[in-house]
């Protein structure tokens, strides 16, 4: 009998695309599409793999193309992608009465990007309950609009769907048409609950433990107040330049109210941070508020949550370090704490290697698809970043160019890192039996 010894990262991995795999067979089926016939497996693998990787790019529109059968399956498939394979199989694990084992522990640990192996059963038993409870909630609130405009049974279906869409950043809707929340711009109950759940997914789990068990700022952990000042930096600083950039827009903002501009500024500067939900045609936006899409999309959110992107955290040291070096500092310091040069290191690999992934599939892209420049690039990070936002470019991709996202969204979802460290195989604790000499170079 054959014996297959995988690290945790390399466990992840394979579990992520074989749940890929099994939504895809299943999404293939006719039962899964309203027409009775199979949507083809190219497209039901595009799908499973943007629902699995929650970032909600689609070549056929969900609720136009898939039966109610399919409607379920995707919507799993993002329940699952978003908590992470780990989080689901401890769940079934506590429901059967399964002692969880060390390794498995491990695994968990590396899904949910913990420092310490203890305590993370602990953990993931508070991240189900607050998820089913925030999802729980966002579906209260969003039948208050979509019960009376759908009728009891659909409105609730509806509530469910797009709460638990908008808590696991996915992006996925049922509005047809490719029209997302385009005509709910004006309305503060979708607007608000939809921009509250995204927030909340995407500041990572072990934020809402730090925040629940310390309740004040001072106490919390350097890594939480990071998260929450860079969340409301990008946040805030993303509301106001796309109310100043799209105010007098007559396709996006110009005609709207007060309101209405204010409520598509905070979202749109909000649904980037992965979810992928749009209040305005994003097609339409000035060239300005494109640019500022695409960086706010490679950022992304928080680590060990349902975001994706670089995370707000590396990027956040980036900066550190940056400033770091131009105060004469050997490390980064903030909060009076001092963050050691090798998370410095880990987040400039991250961030190398998202760019690598980013350029790659910008290459192949323009040469496979008819497209301007700054349409392929917002594709591209936006499937990197498990965004979902698109300027019309997704339904008429390419079988290359299909492929290519495929691969982006993939890797955007399991983490650059993660990958890398797979496919290299390290061993976390071999240790360095030699080292080189110093000597320094000229650099800038």
């Amino acid at each position: 009998m054959l014996r297959f010894n995988l690290s945790p990262t390399q466990v992840l991995v394979l579990g992520f695309a074989f749940i890929i795999i099994v939504g895809a067979l299943l999404l293939n089926l006719p039962i899964a599409s309203k027409s009775g016939q199979s949507v083809g497996f190219l497209n039901a693998l595009f799908t499973a793999t943007s629902a699995v990787c929650v970032t909600g790019l689609v070549v056929v529109d969900t609720f136009d193309t898939y039966s109610l059968f399919g409607q379920i399956v995707i919507i799993s498939l993002i329940q699952i992608g978003g908590l992470g394979i780990m989080t689901m199989a401890t769940l079934i694990f506590l429901l059967l009465g399964k002692k969880i084992t060390f390794k498995e522990r491990l695994i968990i640990q590396e899904a949910l990007n913990q420092i310490s192996v203890a305590g993370v059963v602990r953990l993931t038993k508070f991240i189900l309950m607050g998820t089913f409870l925030f999802e729980l909630l966002g579906a209260f609130f969003l039948s208050f609009r979509f019960i009376p405009q759908f009728g009891l049974k659909k409105g609730i279906y509806y509530s469910l769907f797009h709460s638990i869409s908008a808590f696991n950043n996915a992006g996925f809707d049922l509005m047809g048409g490719f029209r997302s929340l385009t005509q709910y711009v004006e309305d503060p109950i979708v607007s608000l609950t939809i921009s509250a759940l995204i927030v909340i997914g995407g500041l990572g789990f072990s934020v809402w433990a730090d925040i629940y068990t310390k309740r004040c700022f001072r106490k919390l952990s350097l890594h939480t107040k990071l998260v929450i000042v860079i969340t409301a930096f990008l946040i805030i600083t993303g509301a106001v330049m796309f109310y100043i950039l799209e105010y007098n827009n007559p396709a996006t903002m110009g005609n709207l109210s007060m309101k209405g501009k204010v409520l598509s500024a905070v979202f749109h500067s909000i649904t980037p941070r992965t979810a992928g939900f749009n209040t305005l045609s994003t097609a339409d936006m000035t060239m300005a508020s494109k640019f500022l899409t695409v960086i706010l999309m490679f950022i992304g959110g928080s680590p060990g949550g349902t975001a994706g992107g670089i995370k707000t955290v590396t990027f956040g040291i980036i900066i550190l370090a940056v400033f770091a070096v131009i105060r004469g500092k050997d490390e980064p310091e903030i909060f009076k704490k001092r963050i050691p040069n090798s998370i410095v290191y880990r987040s400039l690999g991250i961030m190398i290697i998202s760019l690598s992934i980013v350029v790659a599939g910008l290459m192949v892209l323009s040469i496979t698809e008819k497209a301007d420049f700054l349409m392929i690039l917002y594709e591209v990070v936006s499937a990197f970043g498990t965004v979902g936002l698109t300027l019309g470019l997704t339904p008429h991709l390419t079988v290359i160019g299909k492929i290519v996202i495929i691969l982006t969204m993939y890797m955007g979802r399991v983490g650059p890192l993660t990958v890398a460290t797979a496919l290299a195989q390290r061993e976390s604790s071999r240790k360095e039996l030699l080292r080189y000499p110093e000597e320094k170079v000229m650099v800038g």
